[in-house]
């Protein structure tokens, strides 16, 4: 073999090898690649917990607001917009006795089947403030004496009106504290609506134990607190 033709050889040896070495494969683009998945917390609706009755006496007072939340509040007294014009309440509370507070929840809940709920003007009131309302308005006709003493004033007595559930006041006719022939419940002389109205609080209210005076359409007394004791404890005051 010659020089020439053995150098041919392994030069083209060399060529083969170069070409059968192997190219990286490429990726393939088609294949998914896995993704970390983050899936946010369910938030978590705390329901407000409410007292219960267990254990309570009927004649214990007791705060509306801590056994429902289903009512309405425009407590007068705490402002100075009342027939008194005068602020004789520190802040605004709710308490009646357990019995009157159980007729009112009851009561509450057949309301609410016809698209409305009670509100209320003033619920027990200290005998001590009796007194302050009376020397700014002697007159029984418009103020219980309070020597004797006020219905408010055992637990058993609640001023109040009715709103849909969007919270607008249903209309009775007058405002509450009105005090003229408008507001008797045996004036007929008023639009069906107001009627109605009137008609739905005093037939309800009737139905769960409370009993209505002639004058105001929007006072309504339970029948077994009637004969309870006069009481002039005061509520705390909550910012």
């Amino acid at each position: 073999m010659t020089y020439l033709r053995y150098l041919l050889l392994v030069v083209g040896g060399c060529l083969a090898v170069s070409c059968r070495e192997k190219t990286p494969e490429k990726q393939d683009s088609n294949i998914e690649m896995e993704k970390e998945i983050v899936v946010d917390p369910v938030p978590v609706i705390q329901q407000k917990a409410f007292k219960t009755f267990d254990g309570l006496a009927d004649t214990t007072f007791v705060r509306l607001a801590d056994f429902s939340d289903d009512f309405a509040y425009d407590l007068r007294y705490a402002t100075e917009n009342n027939f008194l014009k005068a602020k004789v309440y520190d802040c605004a509370e709710c308490y009646t006795r357990v019995k009157t507070a159980k007729a009112l929840i009851e009561a509450n809940k057949e309301f609410m089947q016809h698209g409305a709920k009670i509100k209320f003007f003033d619920c027990y009131r200290p005998n001590s403030v009796q007194y302050k309302m009376w020397k700014i308005v002697p007159n029984p006709q418009y103020v219980a004496d309070p020597v004797k003493g006020s219905i408010h004033n055992k637990g058993g007595a609640v001023d109040i009106t009715l709103v849909d559930l969007d919270g607008n006041e249903l209309d009775m006719g007058t405002d509450f504290d009105f005090f003229g022939k408008r507001a008797y419940h045996d004036n007929f002389d008023l639009p069906k609506e107001i009627l109605d109205n009137r008609k739905l609080l005093k037939e309800t209210m009737e139905a769960h134990g409370f009993w209505s005076i002639r004058t105001e359409w929007w006072h309504y007394n339970l029948s077994a607190g009637s004969n309870d004791k006069v009481a002039d404890f005061k509520w705390d005051c909550k910012n």
